[in-house]
């Protein structure tokens, strides 16, 4: 069975301290399928780009199995684009602008072949259609949700309404104390758990995440990153690595639920390394192994007196 991506795929310009590039592979449902494509395959993109979506992206796409069948196409449409500007303190983003395109009106069809697909991922879009997804899909086994301070905002009932739905609910720490009303983040936890998700995760950028479940409180760290070249798409390839693990596992258990959260971990610290994609386009499965290890290396510890 696959592993069903839904979210947005753009064109992004993006500017750091250290440089700036203009029309670069950017979008939630692109960064979590090449992120989770190291484990999962096939991983099937359901999402929409204008015709001048470049022709090499669709390559970058293609080269890691990706199944581009129900990415949409809209003749004489522009593909999503967004800007962004990252100031020294890399968790200060200013939006430069966002022009939906083609994304604007954006109707999620689920080809009829990938419509009893176990594993889903909602990429970072409108409650509305990730709903939408869901009412689309027969029997979904696992759930993965991601979403942020904009559909909180404006979007809340609809968001409430879709996080029953789900297994596994993605969010980062201000998201989750807007949420809440609650400046706590383990009585937000409890708070949002009981609005209906088995699993929450809440991202704490650069302090790692934190997993809550009905037994357990896990906390993982963060990489040690000497240089962060470009945190846009961190979460989204967290996701990817986190439900890409799960989905090749088949293992559901609470420690493997754990692993799970380092491989996305692990896959966040290869994206920020370099701008848009190109930190997840040319790994190899002993960089991903020996980064994960090196994961494991931080939180052990010896219980000798």
């Amino acid at each position: 069975m696959s592993l069903l991506v839904v979210g947005s795929v753009a064109l992004d310009s993006v500017e750091t301290p250290f440089d700036k590039i203009d029309d670069a592979l950017g979008g939630s449902a692109t960064y979590i399928s090449l992120a989770a494509s190291y484990f999962s395959s096939p991983v099937v993109l359901i999402g929409v780009v204008g015709s001048d979506f470049p022709k090499p992206y669709i390559e970058i796409l293609e080269e890691h199995n990706i199944d581009l069948d129900g990415l949409q196409v809209k003749e004489n449409e522009k593909t999503f684009r967004w800007g962004g500007k990252y100031h020294y303190d890399l968790n200060v983003r200013d939006t430069l602008f966002t022009e939906l395109n083609a994304f604007e009106k954006f109707d999620p069809v689920i080809p009829e072949n990938f419509r009893k697909s176990k594993f889903i991922c909602l990429g970072n879009i409108d409650p509305k259609l990730q709903l939408k997804v869901l009412e689309q899909i027969s029997e979904p086994q696992f759930v993965v949700c991601d979403t942020m301070n904009l559909w909180i905002n404006i979007m809340k009932e609809d968001l409430l309404k879709l996080i029953k739905k789900v297994h596994v609910f993605i969010l980062n720490d201000s998201e989750a104390r807007l949420l809440t009303e609650e400046p706590n983040l383990i009585k937000a936890a409890k708070m949002i758990r009981e609005m209906g998700p088995e699993i929450l995760i809440i991202k704490k950028g650069e302090h790692g995440a934190l997993l809550f479940t009905d037994d357990t409180i896990f906390s993982a760290p963060a990489y040690p990153m000497e240089i962060i070249f470009d945190p846009t798409g961190a979460g989204d390839s967290f996701a990817g690595g986190f439900i890409g693990y799960l989905h090749r596992s088949r293992d559901l258990s609470a420690e493997n639920i754990k692993r799970a959260v380092i491989y996305g971990s692990t896959m966040a610290s290869f994206c920020v390394e370099k701008f848009s994609t190109k930190g997840l386009e040319d790994l190899s499965y002993l960089q991903i192994q020996d980064r994960f290890r090196e994961f494991k290396k931080l939180s052990n510890f010896d219980e000798s007196d």
